[in-house]
């Protein structure tokens, strides 16, 4: 099961994510911030109010994305 093991905030919307592969991706999340739960996120200081749950990120408002859909939307870092 592919699992998000560390992530750093890159700026604006991108975040460079390690999956527990051993892969890291830098991943842009600008488009995918749409609707209630994500479009809070847009909101900069909201976006940054994420952390690590045991498989995923997880952002203050209760948002979170499966890893394997961060990881098949990321570029190689």
């Amino acid at each position: 099961m592919l699992r998000i093991v560390d992530v750093d905030y890159v700026g604006g919307y991108e975040l460079l994510i390690a999956f527990s592969n051993g892969v890291k991706k830098r991943v842009d999340l600008k488009p995918y911030l749409t609707g209630k739960v994500f479009g809070e996120l847009l909101d900069p200081a909201k976006f940054v109010q994420y952390g690590l749950t045991r498989i995923t990120i997880e952002w203050a408002n209760g948002a979170d994305l499966a890893p394997e859909f961060l990881y098949e939307i990321g570029t190689a870092a």
